[in-house]
């Protein structure tokens, strides 16, 4: 486990491969962890990768370095972790990849500094949240689906999160990924990273802000407005969506128009926990814009 100070974070991450290696940045969704990613690292590394596996703010040993900084989950402020992130480390021209929070997280941090970014591999598509399309309401089925982000726009959802953190997330797990047939441990590995004390906070603040529920750090306004325009994707990407996802019953295919470079789309049969459920079909998608990097 390793520490660095970036931005308004404290960043707890996990590192493999050698320290000369190709950069990669793995980041992790809501509820999961960088556990997510046990099974893509060997992968990666035996290609010469050089892995950073992130705690997103509100998980695991990751912290806010002020007590006063707003616990916002805004997309902005996870897009712009990650590109602290690789600041502080020095990474030059990173392959991001991500799936669920960290897919939108490496959506929004190739959208806006796609300079910073040499590729992307995004489960679910192009992530970035349309808040002025989240305030009205879409297909009972879709509703459905994400009941979780209306419960969590009452006190009665936050208390539910914080004494039921637990039950709730492992819940969700089960719901997402009908097929994975996880243990106790698993679960419990990463469960542990719940009991970060702005948890509840961030996570709540996410949901509310990606409905157009609650006003977002001041500090990330430009960002927001930015993002509201639907800025395209300029680097080359692979986009996942998972078969048995019950987040994403359609897919995502037809988010194509947003990627402007080199850009595939691909189905696997997982549902939403994909690096976890299949992850030689994340880190073949890695190496496939490593690949399109050395030899466009």
């Amino acid at each position: 486990m390793d520490h660095v100070d970036a931005g308004p974070l404290s960043i707890a991450y996990r590192q493999d491969g050698p320290a000369d290696g190709w950069p990669v940045v793995l980041s992790h969704g809501f509820p999961y962890d960088v556990h997510a990613f046990d099974g893509v690292v060997p992968a990666l590394t035996d290609h010469g990768a050089r892995v950073i596996r992130p705690y997103l703010r509100g998980f695991g040993p990751t912290r806010f370095r002020a007590a006063g900084t707003v616990r916002s989950g805004q997309q902005a402020a996870l897009g712009s972790d990650l590109i602290a992130l690789a600041d502080a480390l020095r990474l030059d021209g990173p392959i991001i990849a991500g799936y669920d929070w960290g897919g939108l997280a490496s959506c929004v941090a190739a959208a806006l500094w796609p300079r910073r970014v040499a590729g992307l591999v995004s489960m679910a598509g192009y992530d970035i949240i349309d808040i002025d399309r989240q305030r009205h309401g879409f297909d009972p089925a879709v509703e459905h689906a994400v009941w979780y982000q209306h419960l969590f726009q009452t006190e009665r959802g936050r208390e539910s999160l914080t004494a039921h953190r637990r039950a709730l997330c492992r819940m969700l797990w089960r719901q997402w990924s009908p097929r994975w047939d996880f243990d106790d441990a698993t679960f419990a590995r990463t469960a542990a990273s719940f009991d970060n004390p702005d948890f509840v906070d961030v996570v709540i603040h996410a949901y509310r802000h990606a409905l157009g529920q609650a006003e977002g750090d001041p500090a990330y306004d430009d960002l927001e407005a930015r993002l509201a325009a639907r800025p395209p994707i300029t680097v080359p990407a692979v986009t996942l969506d998972g078969a048995t996802d019950t987040l994403k019953p359609g897919g995502t295919a037809d988010h194509a128009p947003m990627f402007t470079a080199r850009h595939e789309h691909r189905l696997v049969d997982a549902g939403h926990n994909l690096p976890q459920e299949a992850p030689a079909a994340f880190a073949d998608a890695v190496l496939t814009v490593r690949a399109w990097l050395v030899s466009p």
